[in-house]
């Protein structure tokens, strides 16, 4: 089990998220999506401490933490149960895209420097990256990078995979190669939450789909009934509004 229990979060008087809770089915994609400010990565980064709630609770498997109150060492456990990509990169510049992965292994896991590098080889050949181990960042493209990113998140074998906008600091023509190792992450059976504004894409790949505005939940179903023609009303409008602002076709996998 891998919930969010009454979880809430303020900003100064800004309401970020309002005694939310959510269930994550194992071995399942839940796409959250919604408007700009909906709370959307906010809701990510409570789901293993990155962004203290104010109150509530996180549940993984048999851990259950209190999320206002979590000592380090509840945080700790709670981290090596999650994995985070980023919007942004993050890797080490001055490692290859093998140390990169290697690194957590070491310091997380505890492997010694032969397992680590020969796990985060495996990792590697994962998401399509083999041939660039060796490579810098400054050497590879930005859609290498996230997937490097990738690779290195699940090298952490966690129970839950978080993804905040994996693909929106890429150009167009590196979205694709991105999602596509996501996909076949999915069909292996990995859990796992993503924000994105990729809406054919979450179509695809999501087994669920929780719209969030305001900090709750506004609709959450099926993709087939979510982007259906019986999907509510407030979520018509939103896929109204997000088709107007595109302006062009998605990238289509």
């Amino acid at each position: 089990m891998i919930a969010l229990e009454n979880v809430s979060k303020s900003f100064g008087d800004r309401t970020i998220l309002d005694g939310l809770s959510l269930e994550l089915e194992p071995g399942r994609v839940t796409a959250i999506v919604g408007p700009s400010g909906a709370g959307k990565s906010t809701l990510l980064r409570c789901i293993d401490l990155l962004e203290r709630p104010d109150a509530g609770r996180i549940v993984i498997g048999d851990l259950s933490v209190d999320a206002a109150k979590a000592s380090r060492a509840e945080v700790l456990a709670l981290r090596r149960r999650t994995a985070m990509v980023f919007q942004q990169f993050q890797l080490f510049s001055r490692k290859t895209a093998l140390e990169n992965v290697a690194e957590g292994l070491r310091i997380v896991r505890g492997l010694d420097r032969r397992d680590a590098e020969r796990e985060a080889a495996e990792q590697l050949d994962r998401v399509g990256l083999s041939a660039h181990a060796a490579q810098y960042p400054a050497q590879l493209s930005g859609g290498q990078q996230q997937r490097v990113g990738i690779a290195r998140a699940l090298a952490m074998q966690p129970d839950v995979l978080l993804l905040d906008e994996p693909t929106s600091a890429l150009d167009p023509e590196l979205v694709g190669e991105v999602l596509q190792v996501i996909r076949r992450i999915a069909a292996a059976g990995q859990t796992m939450a993503i924000v994105s504004h990729e809406m054919n894409f979450v179509r695809q790949v999501a087994s669920r789909v929780v719209f969030l505005e305001g900090g709750r939940i506004v609709a959450d179903a099926p993709p087939e009934e979510f982007f259906g023609p019986d999907a509510g009303e407030r979520t018509c409008s939103f896929l109204r509004e997000y088709h107007l602002a595109l302006g062009s076709p998605e990238y289509q996998i």
